[in-house]
């Protein structure tokens, strides 16, 4: 197994300096979307109701404060009146999503209703279509932004998974691990909401704890207390986790060593070896060998381009680790890392990055990036297991994908 001092020379290495987000140009961007909106909406609205103007000032505070939350990223986030501001406008980015995609929709059916009547002379009531249609659109709109707002502030519920691994030994038999990922402690999410995820796994009574990446959105000054309960997880194993993409966006090497503060083992292109029951007294290597996991952690896939030290590498995360040791488990952020990984030959690997989407339309964009999108898969003679994530990333909405806290149970292969 990899020595202390290389993990800690490399994550103390110098970082890339990342390119400040282009504010203004999204601001304009948005502004020009919620024009379309109200074009293509309000004065269908005004045909059916008087109260059409609370769509526009909806609008309005909508255009306003989505780039609030991005203008203040990097800054300290204590004032009441400052927080308030960007959980209005992640709020308003999830209703405008589906806003945006609602009118897109309706735009293509008021289309092909159109080309209906003129081509096949269909009659199309437009003055009950395009009113009700866009009231339709709005009332869609909220609703799933309403929906999606609790299901992505609950505490998430525990998806149990049992992976059959090929020759698993017996003494392996039942080992679990609770995995948890992409929590996004942030502007949204607190000291509070941690420490409900940390009283759920800690229930669980897992032998270990993986953490698969994207803890963070802000600096370690920012949100050292409100990631503080996480040093109360506890595991027959212990806690360990891996960096992924928004850990590098936050301040990587700062974040390791927090971590590494509040008890977690932070993996870097490393190993540790678990030994998963007592053999004292052993009567030969193999009864001892099969006794143990090889538990390894990767950086995240896209690391090396902020630091080539930390350039992700799944063979070098088993570096000297024990060849009789067969069931090798491995924790990396992005399921892209699967195919380096299943050529170095692990049985298991856990991953999140996804959200399983969080909700419509991202969930259409996910396989142009990734493998896989969420759940169980197959990848040659390895499993690969994608969270859909215990928080979230931005809007506090999740929408036909659901947060989860996974226990993950290692089992024989049957036949």
């Amino acid at each position: 197994m990899r020595g202390m001092r290389l993990a800690d020379a490399v994550s103390r290495a110098t970082p890339v300096p990342i390119a400040p987000m282009p504010i203004r140009s999204l601001s304009v961007l948005t502004a020009l979307l919620h024009v379309y909106i109200a074009l293509r909406l309000l004065p269908a609205l005004a045909m059916l109701t008087p109260a059409w103007p609370l769509a526009l000032a909806a609008l309005a505070i909508s255009a306003l404060t989505i780039p609030l939350p991005f203008v203040s990223r990097g800054r300290e986030r204590g004032a009441s009146a400052g927080e308030l501001l960007q959980w209005t406008g992640l709020i308003s980015m999830g209703w405008f999503s589906s806003l945006f995609v609602s009118t897109l929709l309706r735009d293509a059916g008021l289309l092909l209703a159109w080309l209906a009547s003129v081509l096949f002379g269909a009659p199309v009531p437009w003055h009950a279509v395009l009113p009700w249609s866009a009231m339709a659109v709005l009332v869609l709109a909220t609703l799933v932004s309403m929906v999606g707002f609790l299901n992505a502030r609950r505490t998430a519920d525990v998806k149990r998974v049992e992976v059959p691994i090929r020759g698993l030994p017996a003494a392996l038999e039942g080992f679990t691990i609770a995995q948890l990922s992409d929590i996004h402690v942030g502007p949204t999410i607190r000291s509070a909401y941690i420490q409900r995820i940390v009283d759920a796994v800690n229930r669980l009574g897992a032998d270990a704890i993986a953490i698969t990446g994207d803890l963070v959105d802000g600096s370690v000054a920012e949100l050292r207390e409100h990631i503080a309960p996480l040093a109360g997880l506890r595991a027959k194993h212990g806690t360990f986790v891996v960096t992924g993409n928004h850990e590098y966006y936050a301040g990587a090497h700062a974040w390791i060593d927090e971590l590494r503060r509040l008890g977690l083992r932070v993996l870097l292109n490393e190993h540790v070896v678990l030994q998963t029951r007592n053999v004292r007294g052993a009567q030969n290597d193999e009864e001892l060998f099969e006794s143990q996991l090889v538990l390894a952690g990767v950086t995240d896939y896209t690391a090396g381009h902020f630091d080539a030290a930390h350039a992700s590498d799944p063979h070098l995360a088993l570096f000297d680790a024990p060849p009789l040791v067969h069931t090798r488990v491995l924790l990396a952020h992005q399921p892209r890392s699967a195919t380096l990984a299943a050529q170095a030959g692990y049985q298991l690997q856990l991953s999140g990055h996804t959200h399983g989407g969080q909700f419509f339309p991202w969930n259409l964009f996910v396989p142009m990036q990734q493998p896989f999108t969420a759940g169980l898969h197959r990848l040659h003679d390895m499993w690969v297991y994608v969270s859909r994530g215990t928080g979230y990333w931005g809007p506090p909405k999740r929408f036909g994908a659901p947060s989860e806290i996974t226990l993950l149970t290692l089992v024989m292969a049957r036949g």
